[in-house]
């Protein structure tokens, strides 16, 4: 899995009027817990763009006044007009526990089912799984070869190595739908 660096710098001010104060200087609050302790820090708004702004999931190590934590991003707040990031928080990953992350879905492969005049939709972009930080791949690989008209693929169907899915098993990853020119093909 990719990883990230992020530089931080502890907080001392908590509470509305200090998170104002901390995005005027173009910060972002955050937080991160897990293990039973908590750290509240702020990250340059810049820092976090290429964590927040892309389809990919990372591994953050965060350096907050010299110490790095290893974490992965939990949650994300926005204002709801300005599209502003407001708070961040991260959890903190253990070597030795298994960690759940969203994963993005990559298809390959050219579906029969498209060759003969099919739609081929992605129906979920990104996978919530649960595994062990070095085992964490950067995207879950789907091959859609096999696939026919009117046939999915469920997250049920899909087997990977030392993946455990939290994604429900009845969720479509992705279909050949039809279309007119498939039913012409008939």
């Amino acid at each position: 899995m990719k990883t990230l660096e992020i530089k931080a710098v502890k907080r001392d001010g908590f509470g509305k009027k200090a998170a104002k104060a901390y995005r005027r200087e173009g910060l972002i609050p955050c937080i991160i817990y897990g293990n039973g302790e908590e750290v509240a820090f702020t990250v340059d708004t810049k820092a976090v763009k290429p964590l927040i702004y892309t389809p990919d999931s990372y591994v953050v190590e965060i350096e907050i006044d010299g110490k790095v934590e290893k974490a992965v991003m939990r949650e994300v707040q926005f204002h709801p007009v300005r599209e502003q990031i407001l708070h961040i928080d991260f959890y903190r990953v253990d070597e030795c526990k298994p960690v759940a992350i969203a994963v993005p879905v990559r298809l390959t492969g050219n579906a029969e089912g498209v060759k003969i005049g099919g739609k081929l939709a992605l129906s979920a972009r990104k996978l919530v799984v649960k595994a062990m930080v070095d085992k964490l791949p950067d995207e879950i690989v789907v091959d859609v070869t096999p696939l026919k008209v009117g046939q999915t693929i469920f997250v049920g169907d899909l087997q990977f190595e030392d993946l455990t899915f939290i994604t429900p098993a009845t969720t479509a990853v992705c279909a050949v739908r039809v279309t007119r020119a498939s039913r012409a093909a008939k």
